[in-house]
């Protein structure tokens, strides 16, 4: 099966070369195709790759049951080097070229906002952006349709654990795109609820950030947590750094880097970094879904899943449902409707429902740290 993109213009020359195709064990019959325009090189490529294969899981499960409705499920995913100039592009030719019924499980705040315009110009539905942006949420985009909260509950569940624990000295590093932008707004809601100023509030740059000066500055704030709002790779660099310098301050994250790809980049500084989560503990399998996940993953001779996988797994669930609910000849305006008429849709332990008015889908948000194992704990 040829899967090749004609390759755009100057900007993006040669991206053809670069298409990741997951669904190379379908026939060429598949019919109901879905397009993931995602970073699967750069900063991020850790926790998309993990993402993909939780929901390629769920999918090939799907496959060898018949399929839905009778048709095989093929996920085309293409990796958009973590640039939204090129996750438009790229996306573009996935709806035109590739006649996609739906964009899914991208990644990134600025390349979710980008894809946008996009979705309303052809009408296709963005099922499960893998980023908590309150952009995607309010007001209600009737394309899109999330399975994860938002990361400004997340950064406030973060804060509010700091403060019950005594730790009041929290500095906050956070990318200077709309991803930091974004979760600083619940992280600062949260030190204002408690009357208490960041004892660091500082920017870095999403390419090629220099956490030096930054870390010095943790240092002489005396900072006894820092949480960083950032990618998976420059989380992990401004750890090192800050250890380099000599700060034993508390690193506190986001659930963009919950993958087991972000604990191999922080190497020997794993241990004790507290990441929030956006779904339940990947070993719970009192939750039907992560049971569920775990067999199928353990059948395929893996020992387990990340929660990154996890968050790709129920993404998929949601879609393949609302594939069910859009019939044999499934439209994307289709699709669209199906969704958005789902309530109460049971993903194993977790319930999901959509609305005209509410197209947040789940709202669950935990914390977890990073044990000497490598492994994360509740």
């Amino acid at each position: 099966m040829n899967t090749s993109l004609t390759p755009p213009a100057r900007a993006t020359r040669g991206l053809a070369t670069c298409i990741v195709v997951l669904a190379c064990a379908l026939p060429a019959s598949a019919q109901l195709r879905i397009g993931q325009p995602s970073g699967f090189t750069g900063s991020v490529a850790a926790g998309v790759k993990e993402n993909t294969e939780g929901a390629q899981l769920y999918f090939d499960a799907v496959n060898a049951r018949g399929g839905v409705n009778g048709q095989k499920v093929e996920l085309i995913s293409v990796d958009d080097k973590f640039d939204p100039k090129v996750t438009v592009t790229v996306a573009r030719e996935l709806i035109t070229q590739r006649r996609v019924l739906a964009l899914f499980l991208n990644r990134g705040t600025p390349h979710a906002q980008a894809l946008l315009p996009l979705l309303a110009e052809f009408r296709v539905p963005l099922v499960a952006p893998s980023t908590g942006a309150m952009a995607l949420h309010e007001p209600v985009n009737p394309w899109v349709f999330n399975v994860r909260a938002t990361y400004r509950r997340e950064a406030a569940k973060a804060i509010e654990h700091l403060l019950s624990v005594g730790v009041t000295r929290i500095a906050l590093l956070q990318t200077d795109d709309s991803f930091g932008r974004d979760v600083i707004v619940g992280a600062q809601r949260a030190l204002d609820k408690a009357a208490v100023k960041p004892a660091l509030l500082a920017t870095f740059a999403r390419e090629e950030p220099d956490f030096t000066p930054l870390a010095l500055q943790v240092k002489q704030a005396q900072a006894q947590a820092v949480m960083v709002i950032g990618s998976a790779g420059n989380t992990a660099k401004a750890v090192q750094v800050l250890r380099a310098a000599g700060s034993q301050a508390q690193v506190v994250t986001l659930s963009n880097n919950a993958s087991g790809g972000f604990i191999k980049l922080l190497g020997p500084h794993a241990r004790g970094v507290i990441v929030t989560q956006v779904f339940p503990n990947e070993r719970a399998v009192a939750y039907p879904m992560v049971k569920e996940a775990l067999d199928l993953a353990r059948a395929k001779g893996q020992a387990g899943v990340s929660p990154a996988m996890l968050e790709g797994f129920a993404a998929a669930k949601v879609l393949v449902e609302g594939l069910r609910r859009a019939g044999p000849n499934p439209t994307p305006a289709g699709l669209r409707d199906a969704l958005e008429g789902m309530r109460n849709y049971d993903l194993g332990g977790l319930s999901v429902s959509y609305s005209a008015s509410n197209h947040t889908g789940l709202d669950f948000a935990d914390l977890s740290i990073i044990d000497a194992e490598g492994r994360f704990r509740r």
